[in-house]
């Protein structure tokens, strides 16, 4: 008797150990699964013929420093395409970089499909200057931590 009552506590705690097995798996299945969803979504709307017009925008804007940059494209808040392409760009970036720093993207992965060193590059002199002139010292902290945490690593080396 006390066999088959021994035979029936391992197998209910096997039972219980395979079920959290399982459990684990799925989890981390799903993670998986929400990762990728995340990672295509984002991909998606960085590959839009609206994002990449506005990356292509902001990387041929010719200026040599904020004061010029506001000379001749006015300021970053203000409504005309060019700084409408330029928050676009640099809000895309700065969603990255949150969603880096919240450990909801791996940064390898971030490195392998967007490209983060040439528009923070293009467009720090434009955010430092408008920290200063608008008192905002965190606008767009995110893109240029994103842009810190790659370089660190050696991620996003794209010819410039």
């Amino acid at each position: 008797m006390a066999d088959i009552q021994t035979v029936s506590i391992v197998v209910a705690a096997a039972s219980v150990v395979a079920g959290v097995i399982y459990y684990a798996f799925q989890i981390r299945h799903q993670t998986r699964t929400r990762d990728t969803d995340l990672v295509t979504r984002l991909q998606s709307i960085y590959t839009s013929k609206e994002y990449q017009d506005a990356y292509g925008q902001v990387l041929s804007l010719k200026f040599v420093d904020y004061d010029d940059f506001t000379k001749k494209y006015g300021s970053l808040f203000s409504n005309n395409p060019v700084s409408t392409a330029l928050r676009m760009v640099c809000g895309f970036n700065e969603q990255l970089g949150v969603l880096y720093y919240r450990k909801l993207v791996d940064i390898n992965l971030v490195g392998e499909l967007f490209t983060v060193r040439r528009p923070w590059e293009k467009v720090r002199p434009i955010a430092e200057g408008a920290r200063k002139e608008f008192n905002q010292p965190g606008l767009y902290e995110w893109f240029e931590y994103l842009y810190n945490q790659m370089q660190k690593r050696g991620l996003d080396q794209s010819e410039t």
